[in-house]
């Protein structure tokens, strides 16, 4: 594709540029350390529910319910976030999501049926803190229409990235090394603290009027028909994050070296966040649309692959690969929305994309856990390759509907990009 480097004149602005926004680092650190539950949430349940059960299946089924119940409740979380603040929402909603976490922990390790795991797993779920989205409105209020907007969802990619290398790395240190509960037990302090003081930065976060209405007007992000292929793109993704976590932990267990989980992952989680930079790094003369289909059939062809794997260095080969395809679409994705969603309805769109990120890779875990359970090992990377293929046959089919329309000077950009789906 043709690009220009961001150091050449009339390219994007850089991260260094961004980074010195007045105001910027007083909710990045606390965001940073609120983002953990979609890093940490899915991996540390897997890895918890299979050593109580010995069920690959239990554990991505409970994984699942969690991954789901974030879906269904992260947009009207959105939706609050944009009518009464972010502060509204966040003060009671993290508190919840710790303790709802720690009461999952104490079921499991106390040996309680699966179904009390699963009445556990709601409210873990719903709970989970928007923080994505949320920084990214928070983004919005600081640049208006600078040209820094489009770096800044370059940097929010590269920071989801980031927790998505350190998230399952330290998740599964903690599990293997420590206690099984250790990374729920982590999850749930880092959202307790970092939540809390993501909220406290009051003057940062958006504006809503005395009545508790955002002072742009308010539409349903999810009817809009462009939005809408964007959560069917998005629910590929989260199979991918999905089918890699059971399927990377299953493979490892089978060759006696659990540890190596996190190895992996973390290694297809770099490959994620390094493109993630180069994306940002780059000014793109190719149309948006046009991007997503190309690295999302990138990404259908590397996922595809990875079920041809029997070996650590290729498997590891693999993951860098996919990974590497997985954050220029994230970021295409999530850019496109500010085209196609009025700015009173961004956060909520945001939260509808990380949502279904969640709802795939719960959907993912599930099918996964079954495949390692009743087929032979690798069965699970099926997963990926089912989902970003359905998803870029839908992509191809409905394209036109993600053609953005020119706005009104009266309503401000947003910033684009996601979500600690998730959850892993």
């Amino acid at each position: 594709m043709a690009s220009t480097v961001t150091s050449r004149p009339g390219s994007r602005p850089g991260y260094g540029q961004l980074l010195r926004t007045r105001g910027a680092w007083t909710f990045l650190l606390p965001g940073f350390a609120a983002r953990q539950p979609f890093a940490m949430l899915t991996i540390s349940i897997v890895l918890l529910v299979q050593h109580t059960t010995g069920s690959y299946g239990a554990a991505g089924a409970a994984a699942a319910v969690t991954g789901v119940s974030m879906a269904l409740f992260a947009p009207y979380s959105g939706r609050l976030a944009d009518r009464h603040g972010q502060r509204a929402v966040l003060l009671p909603g993290v508190p919840l999501h710790s303790l709802s976490g720690l009461t999952f922990t104490a079921l499991a390790l106390g040996h309680a049926p699966l179904w009390a795991l699963f009445v556990a797993a709601v409210p873990t779920g719903a709970s989970v803190p928007q923080i994505g989205p949320m920084v990214r409105a928070r983004w919005g209020v600081k640049l208006q229409d600078s040209p820094l907007l489009s770096t800044a969802a370059a940097f929010e990619s590269v920071t989801d990235e980031l927790t998505f290398v350190f998230g399952p790395l330290l998740a599964t240190a903690l599990c293997t090394a420590v206690n099984p509960a250790a990374g729920l037990i982590t999850e749930a302090s880092l959202t307790l603290i970092g939540g809390l003081l993501f909220a406290a930065q009051k003057s940062t976060q958006p504006t809503v009027t005395a009545g508790g209405h955002a002072r742009v007007e308010h539409v349903s992000a999810l009817g809009i028909p462009g939005v809408r292929v964007l959560i069917v793109t998005f629910l590929g993704i989260g199979s991918v994050f999905g089918g890699m976590q059971v399927s990377l932990a299953a493979f490892t267990d089978s060759i006696g070296e659990p540890g190596l989980n996190g190895v992996l992952y973390g290694t297809f989680a770099a490959g994620n966040m390094l493109s993630g930079l180069v994306c940002g790094a780059v000014a793109w003369k190719v149309a948006p649309q046009r991007r997503l289909l190309v690295g999302y059939g990138a990404l259908a062809l590397t996922a595809s692959a990875l079920w041809t794997a029997h070996s650590v260095l290729l498997l590891a080969a693999l993951g860098l690969l996919v990974g590497m395809c997985i954050a220029p679409a994230l970021i295409t994705g999530y850019t496109l929305v500010e085209g196609l969603v009025p700015a009173g309805a961004r956060t909520e769109a945001f939260t509808w994309l990380t949502g279904a990120v969640a709802l795939g890779q719960a959907a993912a875990v599930t099918v996964a856990g079954q495949l390692e359970d009743r087929l032979w090992g690798g069965a699970g990377f099926l997963v990926p390759m089912a989902g970003t293929v359905l998803a870029l046959g839908t992509l191809v089919a409905l394209r036109s509907h993600l053609a953005t329309r020119p706005r009104s000077r009266t309503v401000a950009r947003g910033v684009g990009h996601r979500v600690p789906v998730a959850v892993d």
